[in-house]
Protein backbone atom coordinates (compact mmCIF):
# COMPACT_ATOMS: atom_id res chain seq x y z
CA UNK A 1 0.00 0.00 0.00
CA UNK A 2 2.81 2.40 0.91
CA UNK A 3 4.63 1.68 -2.35
CA UNK A 4 1.44 2.29 -4.33
CA UNK A 5 0.91 5.58 -2.52
CA UNK A 6 4.48 6.69 -3.21
CA UNK A 7 4.10 5.72 -6.85
CA UNK A 8 0.89 7.72 -7.16
CA UNK A 9 2.53 10.71 -5.50
CA UNK A 10 5.48 10.51 -7.90
CA UNK A 11 3.17 10.32 -10.91
CA UNK A 12 1.04 13.19 -9.68
CA UNK A 13 4.15 15.22 -8.92
CA UNK A 14 5.56 14.52 -12.37
CA UNK A 15 2.32 15.51 -14.05
CA UNK A 16 2.18 18.70 -11.98
CA UNK A 17 5.74 19.65 -12.94
CA UNK A 18 5.05 18.93 -16.61
CA UNK A 19 1.87 21.02 -16.50
CA UNK A 20 3.73 23.87 -14.82
CA UNK A 21 6.40 23.81 -17.50
CA UNK A 22 3.78 23.88 -20.25
CA UNK A 23 1.57 26.54 -18.73
CA UNK A 24 4.14 29.02 -17.43
CA UNK A 25 5.23 31.28 -20.33
CA UNK A 26 8.46 32.17 -18.50
CA UNK A 27 9.96 28.91 -19.74
CA UNK A 28 9.42 29.88 -23.35
CA UNK A 29 8.93 27.29 -26.07
CA UNK A 30 10.08 23.68 -26.37
CA UNK A 31 12.45 22.47 -29.04
CA UNK A 32 10.87 20.49 -31.88
CA UNK A 33 12.18 17.66 -34.07
CA UNK A 34 12.07 20.01 -37.04
CA UNK A 35 14.30 22.50 -35.22
CA UNK A 36 16.78 19.80 -34.31
CA UNK A 37 16.95 18.81 -37.97
CA UNK A 38 17.48 22.44 -38.92
CA UNK A 39 20.23 22.86 -36.30
CA UNK A 40 22.15 19.91 -37.73
CA UNK A 41 23.40 22.33 -40.40
CA UNK A 42 25.28 24.22 -37.68
CA UNK A 43 28.83 23.23 -36.78
CA UNK A 44 27.93 24.11 -33.19
CA UNK A 45 25.20 21.41 -32.98
CA UNK A 46 26.38 17.92 -31.98
CA UNK A 47 23.10 16.17 -32.70
CA UNK A 48 21.48 16.83 -29.32
CA UNK A 49 22.76 20.20 -28.13
CA UNK A 50 24.91 23.20 -28.97
CA UNK A 51 28.55 23.09 -27.89
CA UNK A 52 31.41 25.53 -27.38
CA UNK A 53 34.57 25.65 -29.46
CA UNK A 54 36.45 24.01 -26.58
CA UNK A 55 35.32 21.71 -23.79
CA UNK A 56 33.54 23.88 -21.25
CA UNK A 57 32.76 22.63 -17.76
CA UNK A 58 31.12 23.85 -14.60
CA UNK A 59 33.06 22.42 -11.64
CA UNK A 60 29.87 22.09 -9.67
CA UNK A 61 29.15 18.60 -8.38
CA UNK A 62 27.29 17.15 -5.42
CA UNK A 63 30.27 17.55 -3.12
CA UNK A 64 30.46 21.29 -3.85
CA UNK A 65 26.77 21.95 -3.21
CA UNK A 66 26.77 22.12 0.64
CA UNK A 67 29.60 24.65 0.70
CA UNK A 68 28.07 26.67 -2.09
CA UNK A 69 24.65 26.78 -0.41
CA UNK A 70 26.24 27.89 2.84
CA UNK A 71 28.07 30.72 1.08
CA UNK A 72 24.88 31.75 -0.72
CA UNK A 73 23.18 32.52 2.59
CA UNK A 74 26.12 33.90 4.57
CA UNK A 75 28.46 36.85 4.12
CA UNK A 76 25.99 38.66 1.91
CA UNK A 77 26.34 42.16 3.37
CA UNK A 78 28.49 43.51 0.51
CA UNK A 79 27.13 41.47 -2.40
CA UNK A 80 24.64 44.18 -3.25
CA UNK A 81 24.39 47.93 -2.53
CA UNK A 82 22.82 48.88 0.78
CA UNK A 83 20.58 51.41 -0.96
CA UNK A 84 18.84 51.45 -4.32
CA UNK A 85 21.07 52.71 -7.11
CA UNK A 86 19.86 55.77 -9.02
CA UNK A 87 18.87 55.57 -12.66
CA UNK A 88 19.17 58.72 -14.75
CA UNK A 89 15.84 59.57 -16.38
CA UNK A 90 15.64 58.88 -20.10
CA UNK A 91 15.45 62.10 -22.12
CA UNK A 92 13.59 61.14 -25.28
CA UNK A 93 13.75 64.61 -26.82
CA UNK A 94 17.54 64.83 -26.56
CA UNK A 95 17.97 61.25 -27.75
CA UNK A 96 15.81 61.78 -30.84
CA UNK A 97 17.39 65.14 -31.70
CA UNK A 98 20.85 63.69 -32.41
CA UNK A 99 20.62 61.57 -35.55
CA UNK A 100 24.30 61.41 -36.49
CA UNK A 101 26.33 60.67 -33.33
CA UNK A 102 26.86 57.24 -31.87
CA UNK A 103 24.84 57.27 -28.65
CA UNK A 104 24.68 54.68 -25.94
CA UNK A 105 22.84 54.08 -22.66
CA UNK A 106 23.59 51.27 -20.22
CA UNK A 107 20.69 50.41 -17.92
CA UNK A 108 22.62 47.99 -15.71
CA UNK A 109 23.63 44.35 -16.11
CA UNK A 110 23.67 43.72 -19.89
CA UNK A 111 20.89 46.02 -21.07
CA UNK A 112 22.10 48.44 -23.71
CA UNK A 113 20.38 50.92 -25.99
CA UNK A 114 22.42 52.44 -28.78
CA UNK A 115 21.81 54.64 -31.77
CA UNK A 116 24.05 53.85 -34.69
CA UNK A 117 23.66 55.37 -38.15
CA UNK A 118 20.31 56.69 -36.97
CA UNK A 119 18.99 53.25 -35.93
CA UNK A 120 17.79 52.45 -32.40
CA UNK A 121 19.20 49.10 -31.32
CA UNK A 122 18.30 47.46 -28.00
CA UNK A 123 20.40 44.59 -26.64
CA UNK A 124 19.33 41.99 -24.05
CA UNK A 125 16.34 44.01 -22.76
CA UNK A 126 16.09 42.71 -19.21
CA UNK A 127 14.22 45.61 -17.56
CA UNK A 128 12.36 43.43 -15.05
CA UNK A 129 12.64 43.45 -11.27
CA UNK A 130 13.73 39.84 -10.77
CA UNK A 131 16.36 37.71 -12.51
CA UNK A 132 14.93 34.53 -10.96
CA UNK A 133 11.24 34.69 -11.97
CA UNK A 134 10.68 30.93 -11.52
CA UNK A 135 12.99 30.25 -8.58
CA UNK A 136 12.10 29.80 -4.92
CA UNK A 137 14.25 32.83 -4.06
CA UNK A 138 14.17 36.25 -5.65
CA UNK A 139 17.12 37.95 -7.34
CA UNK A 140 16.02 41.55 -6.97
CA UNK A 141 17.27 44.40 -9.12
CA UNK A 142 19.44 47.07 -7.51
CA UNK A 143 17.19 49.76 -9.00
CA UNK A 144 13.81 48.00 -8.58
CA UNK A 145 11.99 47.21 -11.78
CA UNK A 146 12.90 49.42 -14.73
CA UNK A 147 10.04 48.20 -16.93
CA UNK A 148 8.61 51.72 -16.99
CA UNK A 149 11.63 52.80 -19.07
CA UNK A 150 10.26 50.82 -22.02
CA UNK A 151 7.31 53.22 -22.22
CA UNK A 152 9.74 56.14 -22.54
CA UNK A 153 11.90 54.62 -25.26
CA UNK A 154 11.61 55.56 -28.94
CA UNK A 155 10.55 53.03 -31.54
CA UNK A 156 13.16 50.28 -31.59
CA UNK A 157 14.47 49.26 -35.01
CA UNK A 158 16.12 46.09 -33.73
CA UNK A 159 16.19 44.00 -30.56
CA UNK A 160 19.19 41.68 -30.33
CA UNK A 161 19.58 38.79 -27.89
CA UNK A 162 22.83 37.10 -26.85
CA UNK A 163 21.28 34.00 -25.20
CA UNK A 164 18.11 32.84 -23.49
CA UNK A 165 18.96 33.05 -19.77
CA UNK A 166 16.46 34.92 -17.59
CA UNK A 167 18.85 37.79 -16.87
CA UNK A 168 19.09 38.50 -20.62
CA UNK A 169 15.78 37.36 -22.14
CA UNK A 170 13.01 38.72 -19.92
CA UNK A 171 9.37 37.77 -20.49
CA UNK A 172 7.96 40.86 -18.76
CA UNK A 173 10.13 43.14 -20.88
CA UNK A 174 9.09 41.42 -24.09
CA UNK A 175 5.42 41.83 -23.21
CA UNK A 176 5.91 45.59 -22.91
CA UNK A 177 8.08 45.82 -26.01
CA UNK A 178 5.51 44.13 -28.22
CA UNK A 179 4.40 46.52 -30.97
CA UNK A 180 7.38 48.81 -30.40
CA UNK A 181 10.05 46.75 -32.22
CA UNK A 182 10.80 46.54 -35.92
CA UNK A 183 12.64 43.20 -35.89
CA UNK A 184 14.18 40.68 -33.47
CA UNK A 185 17.62 39.14 -34.09
CA UNK A 186 18.31 36.07 -31.94
CA UNK A 187 20.60 33.03 -31.71
CA UNK A 188 19.57 29.68 -33.17
CA UNK A 189 16.89 28.11 -31.00
CA UNK A 190 15.69 31.30 -29.32
CA UNK A 191 12.91 32.00 -31.82
CA UNK A 192 10.67 29.38 -30.18
CA UNK A 193 10.55 31.44 -26.96
CA UNK A 194 9.45 34.56 -28.80
CA UNK A 195 6.85 32.65 -30.78
CA UNK A 196 5.33 31.42 -27.55
CA UNK A 197 5.18 35.04 -26.42
CA UNK A 198 3.07 35.88 -29.50
CA UNK A 199 5.77 37.61 -31.53
CA UNK A 200 5.21 37.01 -35.23
CA UNK A 201 7.51 34.56 -37.00
CA UNK A 202 8.26 37.03 -39.80
CA UNK A 203 9.56 39.52 -37.24
CA UNK A 204 12.30 37.15 -35.98
CA UNK A 205 15.59 36.12 -37.56
CA UNK A 206 17.84 33.44 -36.05
CA UNK A 207 21.64 33.41 -36.36
CA UNK A 208 24.48 30.95 -36.21
CA UNK A 209 27.97 32.17 -35.34
CA UNK A 210 29.51 34.44 -37.99
CA UNK A 211 26.19 35.03 -39.76
CA UNK A 212 25.36 38.66 -40.55
CA UNK A 213 22.43 40.90 -41.42
CA UNK A 214 22.15 44.51 -42.55
CA UNK A 215 20.06 47.11 -40.79
CA UNK A 216 20.33 49.78 -43.46
CA UNK A 217 24.03 50.66 -43.29
CA UNK A 218 24.72 48.82 -40.01
CA UNK A 219 26.10 45.32 -40.49
CA UNK A 220 25.35 43.10 -37.49
CA UNK A 221 27.26 39.84 -37.00
CA UNK A 222 26.59 37.14 -34.41
CA UNK A 223 29.93 36.00 -33.02
CA UNK A 224 31.10 33.19 -30.70
CA UNK A 225 31.27 33.22 -26.92
CA UNK A 226 32.01 30.49 -24.39
CA UNK A 227 28.82 29.97 -22.42
CA UNK A 228 25.62 27.89 -22.37
CA UNK A 229 21.84 28.32 -22.49
CA UNK A 230 18.57 27.06 -21.07
CA UNK A 231 15.44 28.25 -19.26
CA UNK A 232 13.90 25.02 -17.98
CA UNK A 233 14.84 21.72 -16.39
CA UNK A 234 15.66 19.85 -19.59
CA UNK A 235 16.61 22.40 -22.28
CA UNK A 236 20.24 23.09 -21.41
CA UNK A 237 22.23 24.07 -24.54
CA UNK A 238 19.20 23.66 -26.84
CA UNK A 239 19.70 27.20 -28.12
CA UNK A 240 22.90 28.97 -29.10
CA UNK A 241 24.72 31.80 -27.30
CA UNK A 242 27.16 34.47 -28.44
CA UNK A 243 27.97 38.15 -28.86
CA UNK A 244 27.35 40.76 -31.55
CA UNK A 245 29.39 43.17 -33.62
CA UNK A 246 28.02 46.31 -35.27
CA UNK A 247 29.83 47.98 -38.14
CA UNK A 248 28.82 51.15 -39.99
CA UNK A 249 30.76 53.52 -42.20
CA UNK A 250 31.71 55.57 -39.12
CA UNK A 251 31.73 53.23 -36.11
CA UNK A 252 32.63 49.71 -35.02
CA UNK A 253 31.17 48.18 -31.85
CA UNK A 254 31.63 44.82 -30.11
CA UNK A 255 29.19 43.37 -27.55
CA UNK A 256 30.62 40.26 -25.87
CA UNK A 257 27.57 38.53 -24.43
CA UNK A 258 28.26 36.22 -21.50
CA UNK A 259 31.13 33.78 -21.44
CA UNK A 260 34.51 32.63 -20.27
CA UNK A 261 37.83 33.68 -21.72
CA UNK A 262 39.10 31.84 -24.78
CA UNK A 263 40.73 32.31 -28.17
CA UNK A 264 37.50 33.52 -29.81
CA UNK A 265 38.27 37.08 -28.71
CA UNK A 266 41.42 37.19 -30.81
CA UNK A 267 39.56 35.63 -33.71
CA UNK A 268 36.83 38.28 -33.49
CA UNK A 269 39.44 41.02 -33.32
CA UNK A 270 41.28 39.67 -36.34
CA UNK A 271 38.18 39.09 -38.46
CA UNK A 272 36.03 42.09 -37.53
CA UNK A 273 38.14 44.49 -35.49
CA UNK A 274 39.47 46.88 -34.52
CA UNK A 275 36.55 48.30 -32.57
CA UNK A 276 35.89 51.81 -31.35
CA UNK A 277 34.06 50.41 -28.31
CA UNK A 278 33.85 47.00 -26.71
CA UNK A 279 31.19 46.19 -24.13
CA UNK A 280 32.58 43.30 -22.12
CA UNK A 281 31.12 40.92 -19.60
CA UNK A 282 32.56 41.70 -16.18
CA UNK A 283 30.76 40.18 -13.22
CA UNK A 284 29.01 37.09 -11.79
CA UNK A 285 32.18 34.98 -11.85
CA UNK A 286 33.38 32.21 -9.53
CA UNK A 287 36.10 29.58 -9.68
CA UNK A 288 33.40 26.89 -9.86
CA UNK A 289 32.07 28.31 -13.15
CA UNK A 290 35.19 30.01 -14.46
CA UNK A 291 34.80 28.50 -17.93
CA UNK A 292 31.54 30.39 -18.51
CA UNK A 293 32.22 33.75 -16.82
CA UNK A 294 35.49 35.70 -17.07
CA UNK A 295 37.43 37.17 -14.20
CA UNK A 296 37.79 40.98 -14.56
CA UNK A 297 41.44 40.68 -15.50
CA UNK A 298 40.42 38.41 -18.37
CA UNK A 299 37.83 40.96 -19.45
CA UNK A 300 40.65 43.47 -19.85
CA UNK A 301 42.66 40.94 -21.85
CA UNK A 302 39.59 40.37 -24.02
CA UNK A 303 39.53 44.12 -24.72
CA UNK A 304 43.12 43.87 -25.90
CA UNK A 305 42.36 40.79 -27.99
CA UNK A 306 39.46 42.37 -29.90
CA UNK A 307 41.51 45.53 -30.47
CA UNK A 308 39.16 47.94 -28.71
CA UNK A 309 39.98 51.61 -28.40
CA UNK A 310 37.62 52.06 -25.42
CA UNK A 311 36.17 49.27 -23.28
CA UNK A 312 33.14 49.32 -21.00
CA UNK A 313 32.45 46.67 -18.33
CA UNK A 314 28.88 45.34 -18.27
CA UNK A 315 27.03 42.46 -16.55
CA UNK A 316 27.16 44.15 -13.16
CA UNK A 317 25.28 46.80 -11.09
CA UNK A 318 21.85 45.20 -11.37
CA UNK A 319 21.74 41.70 -9.85
CA UNK A 320 23.68 39.54 -7.40
CA UNK A 321 24.24 36.29 -9.27
CA UNK A 322 27.57 35.25 -7.74
CA UNK A 323 29.37 35.34 -4.40
CA UNK A 324 31.67 38.32 -4.94
CA UNK A 325 31.01 41.84 -3.64
CA UNK A 326 29.04 43.97 -6.07
CA UNK A 327 31.89 46.44 -6.61
CA UNK A 328 34.58 43.79 -7.02
CA UNK A 329 34.23 43.40 -10.82
CA UNK A 330 34.79 47.03 -11.71
CA UNK A 331 37.42 47.64 -9.05
CA UNK A 332 39.51 44.81 -10.45
CA UNK A 333 38.68 45.77 -14.05
CA UNK A 334 39.79 49.35 -13.43
CA UNK A 335 43.03 48.33 -11.74
CA UNK A 336 43.95 45.85 -14.47
CA UNK A 337 43.08 48.32 -17.24
CA UNK A 338 45.36 50.93 -15.68
CA UNK A 339 48.15 48.36 -15.36
CA UNK A 340 47.77 47.27 -19.01
CA UNK A 341 47.19 50.75 -20.43
CA UNK A 342 43.68 49.93 -21.64
CA UNK A 343 41.35 52.88 -22.10
CA UNK A 344 38.02 52.34 -20.37
CA UNK A 345 34.76 54.14 -19.60
CA UNK A 346 32.25 53.47 -16.83
CA UNK A 347 28.96 55.25 -17.57
CA UNK A 348 26.35 55.74 -14.88
CA UNK A 349 23.08 53.85 -15.07
CA UNK A 350 20.89 55.57 -17.63
CA UNK A 351 23.57 58.07 -18.69
CA UNK A 352 23.65 59.02 -22.38
CA UNK A 353 27.16 58.60 -23.70
CA UNK A 354 28.44 60.04 -26.95
CA UNK A 355 31.90 58.57 -27.10
CA UNK A 356 34.76 60.79 -28.13
CA UNK A 357 37.73 58.63 -27.17
CA UNK A 358 38.52 61.06 -24.34
CA UNK A 359 35.95 59.91 -21.78
CA UNK A 360 36.50 60.61 -18.14
CA UNK A 361 36.65 57.44 -16.09
CA UNK A 362 34.73 58.62 -13.06
CA UNK A 363 34.07 55.73 -10.71
CA UNK A 364 30.51 56.79 -9.80
CA UNK A 365 29.87 53.60 -7.84
CA UNK A 366 32.46 54.50 -5.21
CA UNK A 367 29.89 56.77 -3.57
CA UNK A 368 27.65 53.82 -2.66
CA UNK A 369 28.07 51.17 0.01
Amino acid sequence: MILKTLLVLLIVGGVAVAAYLRMNPQFGGSISKAEKKQFSKSQQWDGEKFVNQKETLMDLGIKEMPGLLKKQFTGRENRGPKEKLPLIKFDRKTWDADTTSFQFIWFGHSVGLMKMAGKNILIDPMFGADASPIGPFRTNRYTDSTLYVIDQLPEIDAVLITHDHYDHLDYDSFKKLKGKVGHYYVPLGVKRHLLRWDIADEDITEFDWWESAKLDEVEMTFVPSRHFSGRGLTDRAESLWGGWTFVSSKHRVYWSGDGGYDTHFKEIGERLGPFDWAFLECGQYNKLWHHIHMYPEESVQAAIDVKAKTSIPIHWAAFTLALHDWKDPVQRFGEEAKEKGVHIAMPELGEVIRFSGKEENGFWWEGFE
